[in-house]
Order: C-alpha cells, then sequence, then structure tokens
C-alpha cells in the first residue's frame, strides 16, 4: 500500500497538525491494520498526505474481508463468487444475455465469463442457444436448477452479509452507504468521460 499523491503536509513533529485529509484520531487509536501501515508510512515520509491511503486502504481491506464472509455461502454449494455473479446477472434481469453482456453486467472479461460459462454449462445451471441470424453470437439462460440454486443461496447470503454488517449502527451503515454510492457514481463518470 503506498500514499497515492505527494502533497506537502505538516511536518508531525513541527505543529502537531495531521496531514490534510486524513481521518480523525479515532481511526489510529483503533488500531486497525491500515492505521498500522499508515503510521509506518508518516515515519518514512513525514511530509506525505496520507489522507486518500486513509480512504482507499480501508475501502479495499473491507471489500477484501466483506468478499470472504460473501463467499461463505457460496463455497458450501460449490461456486465461486464470479460464477455467482453471472447465476445473479441472468436471474436479476429476467431474461437471456450473451457473452459479451454478461462480461459488462460483472465487470469481468470476454475471455473469464467464456470460462466460467463452460464451467457452468457442465454443471447445467445455465444453458446456451445460437442466434438463428448470427451462428457467432450465443444467447444464455438459467436452467431450472440455475434458477433454484441462485434463489436457494440468496437469502442466506444477504442473511451473512446482515449479520457481517451489524457492527454498524443502522443510522452507520445508512450514512455508510450513501457515501460510497456518492463516490461510486462520481468514479464511474470519469471512466465514461475517459472513454469518450
Amino acid at each position: 500500500m503506498t500514499a497515492t499523491n505527494g502533497r506537502p503536509a505538516p511536518a508531525a513533529g513541527a505543529t502537531g497538525a495531521r496531514p490534510p485529509h486524513a481521518g480523525p484520531e479515532a481511526g489510529a487509536a483503533r488500531g486497525d491494520t491500515v492505521a498500522a501501515v499508515v503510521r509506518q508510512w508518516r515515519t518514512v515520509h513525514p511530509r506525505l498526505d496520507t489522507g486518500p491511503m486513509e480512504v482507499i486502504g480501508r475501502i479495499n481491506r473491507c471489500a477484501a474481508l466483506l468478499q470472504q464472509a460473501e463467499d461463505a455461502p457460496l463455497r458450501r454449494a460449490g461456486l465461486s463468487r464470479a460464477e455467482f455473479d453471472l447465476l445473479g446477472a441472468l436471474r436479476r434481469t429476467g431474461h437471456e444475455l450473451t457473452p459479451g453482456e454478461l462480461a459488462r453486467e460483472t465487470f469481468s472479461s470476454g475471455a473469464a465469463v467464456t470460462k466460467r460459462l463452460k464451467q457452468l454449462t457442465e454443471r447445467g445451471l445455465v444453458e446456451r442457444r445460437a442466434d438463428t441470424r448470427d451462428r457467432r453470437v450465443a444467447h444464455v439462460r438459467l436452467t431450472g436448477a440455475g434458477r433454484d440454486l441462485v434463489d436457494g443461496i440468496l437469502p442466506e447470503q444477504l442473511a451473512y452479509e446482515t449479520a457481517v454488517l451489524s457492527v454498524l449502527a443502522p443510522d452507520g451503515q445508512g450514512e455508510l452507504a450513501g457515501l460510497l454510492a456518492e463516490l461510486l457514481s462520481r468514479l464511474e463518470g470519469r471512466a465514461a468521460a475517459l472513454r469518450v
């Protein structure tokens, strides 16, 4: 983990001020893993602003831990997270999707989607049919077994996630969801602008 910018900040020993944008001291006092990393970087480069690291580092660490939690019900069903994402995309959209559409829905590469679809087809969870006008295009849909599997796992997964997030009060969860939604919307907007 490294600092993401080089804006100079006051030296910690000079004024006692914290770098701009840095999180509250309570974050360091809690002793999470990112706080320890930030303290180490401040020792090595006391004039660097580690504020972005305190946000992005914690988002990344939380994402990794939440991914492990989410995967628990999936592992019991013999599915990977990526495979469940494909099944979930087919279930929530409610219609057939091409592999290219599935790649966009799940933020995956075409090659990865092709590999996963092969495995899911072999398990009888999805089926493919060729387009009537262009045999090179495939349309993918859930089988009955695939739909039943998604519908069976989803409540268990959501219950698991609810338990994981119960460390935050409901108001805190709502506030966090709002902040993340704002961040994601702005990042997605920037990414779309760069593609134009």
